[in-house]
């Protein structure tokens, strides 16, 4: 794929999101069965239900490129849940493990931030208003997930700190 033009761009990362809120799907649901703490569990389980609505704007958000919905792998989430996996398969205390899996979901978070963020940059550009609102729709509720986590990190933090002594 050629990059001539900021669509160009736009079209190649929308693919990249997709992907991303793709894999997230799969993930998600692991990540709910490891955490120990029900709130943080039923948060991860919040955030499937959003993901499931990311991967339909971000499909509505490919018509106004005039090109198909085509997902194109996205190598940081693919990295991002890679590590997850793996450190979901340490032997740890389950209020440490709770913890490293918000951090874990917060570097998702950040990912997907900082991609919807330029995502609707270029939209508002390229003069794509369904895209740059659907998108937008997305980047709030990302934004919103990570203050979610930040909160409930607070608690959990002391608690596996706790666990320490």
């Amino acid at each position: 794929m050629s990059l001539d033009h900021l669509a160009d761009a736009f079209y190649d990362e929308l693919r990249d999101i997709y992907h991303a809120e793709k894999q997230l799907l799969k993930a998600l649901p692991k990540m709910a069965k490891k955490a120990s703490k029900e709130q943080l569990a039923e948060a991860f389980r919040e955030h499937l239900k959003e993901t499931e609505e990311h991967v339909k704007r971000v499909e509505k958000a490919f018509e106004e490129t005039g090109k198909a919905a085509r997902a194109k792998k996205c190598e940081a989430m693919a990295g991002l849940i890679q590590e997850a996996t793996e450190t979901m398969k340490e032997d740890a205390d389950p209020e440490v493990m709770d913890a490293f899996l918000i951090g874990l979901a917060q570097k998702v978070e950040h990912y997907e931030i900082a991609t919807y963020g330029t995502l609707c940059t270029w939209a508002k550009l390229l003069g794509y208003k369904n895209a740059h609102s659907l998108l937008g729709d997305n980047l709030n509720e990302e934004e919103t997930a990570d203050k979610k986590l930040t909160k409930l990190a607070k608690r959990i933090n002391v608690s596996a700190m706790a666990d320490a002594s």
